[in-house]
């Protein structure tokens, strides 16, 4: 896929605005991988406690098997958030300028 950018000025070169645009796009790649990693993180700590991965707790919660515990309300809200940010790491990551 490719999408193109227009820049309505002309006082800026090619190089310096592909430049720029490298360096915003490296910073949000970085933060979506930060906050990707920090979610990960949440979710071990839940499977090392209740000895199930994410994934089949997701399937559980939502079938409503699991109950109404107060943690896998996190939980639920970590796995959302690390698919979120996953997503937009792994696009962000194909992007070259």
């Amino acid at each position: 896929m490719s999408i193109a950018i227009q820049i309505h000025s002309q006082q800026f070169s090619d190089v310096e605005i592909s430049d720029v645009l490298k360096s915003a796009i490296g910073n949000e790649t970085e933060q979506a991988r930060l906050r990707r990693d920090y979610y990960a993180g949440i979710c071990a700590r839940f499977e090392e406690e209740y000895g199930i991965n994410s994934e089949e707790f997701m399937v559980q919660f939502e079938s409503g098997s699991l109950g109404d515990d107060e943690a896998f309300f996190d939980w639920f809200a970590a796995k959302r958030a690390f698919d979120v940010w996953d997503r937009r790491y792994k696009i962000l990551s194909e992007v070259a300028v």
